[in-house]
């Protein structure tokens, strides 16, 4: 199913148009709250949520739901329909909560919507930067309305490799191994605090690669299709097509995939989890 095929939503706009506006809105929020107060609470080790997680969530849910009221919703921070089955709006309100509740301008918003797990359009938006990026299905992938493409470097020792440290303790020391395991046969590794973002980097060709050890759905939704309209390629770790539900993620161009994954044989982690 493409985008396009979509029932149209109630005020006959397009459903990557609903995305990016509910985007734009969510955005003014996170610039007007960033310098104040925040109430913060913990899911877990590093894992952290804020009101204005919540209260930009509901938003963007509230809107879609207006907007296609029979399609799916699932947040990040409430729960939804799982996005294996038919349609489903997949939402993260706030990519990059510690950055943003530690004062760092690095994060961002995740509005996707997948048919049966596929995700067929998407946006990720940098409201520090004013960046949309968005994607969809057979229809390439854009920042501010410009066609993106990956890298065309094809050497691991030209590249600068992404990644973010995971949640789970021992996936963060299996991601540092690959980083010593190839260093320094590469330019640099850049951790800024944003999968969603560090993802779409890789569509536009800022960075080479990007490697994670595992990302909830509303993380990758928007950039898994990002880095394949963007002529790339993302797997899992075992060179798999990445899906939302995916053990782990590489997106790179397709030589870069293969050196990196030739690069990694035999890491622990390249082993399932």
């Amino acid at each position: 199913m493409n985008a396009d095929k979509i029932t149209p939503s109630v005020s006959g706009v397009s459903a990557v148009e609903i995305a990016r506006d509910a985007a734009l809105a969510a955005g003014e929020i996170l610039l007007d709250r960033f310098h104040q107060s925040k109430q913060v609470s913990f899911k877990g080790r590093g894992n952290i949520v804020t009101d204005v997680d919540m209260l930009v969530e509901q938003q963007i849910l509230a809107t879609l739901s207006e907007q296609f009221p029979a399609i799916g919703l699932l947040g990040e921070e409430s729960p939804g329909t799982k996005p294996d089955k038919g349609l489903v709006w997949v939402v993260d309100p706030i990519d990059g909560t510690r950055n943003y509740v530690s004062g760092v301008p690095f994060y961002s918003v995740v509005i996707g919507l997948a048919f049966d797990g596929e995700p067929l359009c998407g946006v990720t938006y940098d409201p520090v930067r004013g960046e949309m990026f968005h994607a969809e299905r057979g229809k390439g992938a854009f920042l501010n309305g410009n066609k993106l493409e990956v890298s065309e470097k094809t050497l691991l020792s030209d590249s600068i490799i992404g990644t973010e440290l995971s949640n789970n303790a021992e996936g963060a020391r299996s991601s540092l191994d690959v980083v010593r395991n190839i260093w320094p046969n590469m330019q640099t590794v850049r951790i800024m605090g944003s999968a969603a973002l560090a993802i779409c980097y890789v569509a536009a060709g800022r960075t080479d690669i990007f490697f994670h050890h595992q990302l909830g759905p509303w993380d990758q939704i928007a950039g898994l299709l990002l880095v394949e309209e963007a002529g790339g390629l993302a797997t899992d770790r075992t060179g798999k097509r990445a899906q939302l539900f995916s053990d782990g993620l590489i997106a790179a161009n397709h030589t870069l995939h293969k050196l990196f994954l030739r690069a990694t044989e035999g890491l622990s982690w390249r082993l399932a989890t």
